[in-house]
């Protein structure tokens, strides 16, 4: 694969992105092991943008990097995938209730807009859209309410949380759920029902804890 810088951004860039993508698709599972001088050569650069993705993976718990062993893909910490999944649950019910009190009407339009992309996903099963999809969802509920820093904050310490969702809509599990879930957070918003949206949106966050195990049972050498 040539890299050309002047479509491509920086290099180091380029090889965050690309490995990123390819550990969240399960290109590389967890445990792979991989070198920064293959992924140098492949994507003919310097090893020295390749080693600084890597270190930048190493921080979101994409990467271990083993002194005198070599790079693996991390595997999945369950008790980090909590860790996240409780603070966007304590965080989440917070925003979609302050979303009832003052929510602007460009962004009742962006969630709308939204679910309607969500369910085309479903028809064409592009889970890895409908992720993406998903997760604008929820950050333009943090946008509407004014509090997109906090958003921006909860994502650096989510990714163990994020892969487990990943997995989890890859295996087509409970996708219509999940849409309908948003859309009665939405419809509750509109008529700023409070307290029934919080209900809604820790029940929301809590599906990937009752699918967990039957990840853990099918994919066991995904998890630590």
């Amino acid at each position: 694969m040539a890299f050309n810088q002047k479509t491509r951004g920086s290099t180091r860039a380029y090889s965050y992105n690309l490995l990123k993508e390819r550990i969240l698709h399960l290109e590389l599972e967890p445990g792979t092991k991989i070198s920064e001088k293959e992924i140098a050569d492949e994507l003919q650069v310097s090893r020295t943008p390749v080693r600084e993705a890597f270190m930048k993976l190493a921080e979101e718990e994409l990467l271990d990097i083993i002194p005198q062993s070599g790079t693996i893909v991390s595997h999945i910490n369950l008790e980090h995938v909590e860790e996240g999944r409780f603070m966007r649950e304590k965080m989440e019910k917070e925003i979609v209730m302050l979303a009832c009190t003052s929510f602007p009407e460009e962004y009742m339009f962006k969630l709308e807009t939204n679910i309607a992309m969500q369910e085309v996903c479903i028809g064409k099963k592009n889970f890895y859209r409908l992720f993406e999809l998903d997760e604008e969802f929820h950050q333009i509920l943090f946008q509407g309410t004014g509090k997109l820093r906090t958003w921006k904050m909860l994502q650096q310490l989510n990714m163990p949380f994020n892969r487990l969702r990943l997995l989890r809509l890859a295996e087509d599990s409970n996708l219509e759920v999940i849409i309908s879930q948003h859309k009665e957070i939405l419809r509750l918003v509109t008529e700023r029902q409070t307290e029934e949206a919080a209900q809604v949106m820790e029940a929301h966050l809590r599906l990937v804890v009752y699918e967990q195990e039957i990840l853990k049972d099918k994919y066991p050498h995904y998890f630590i």
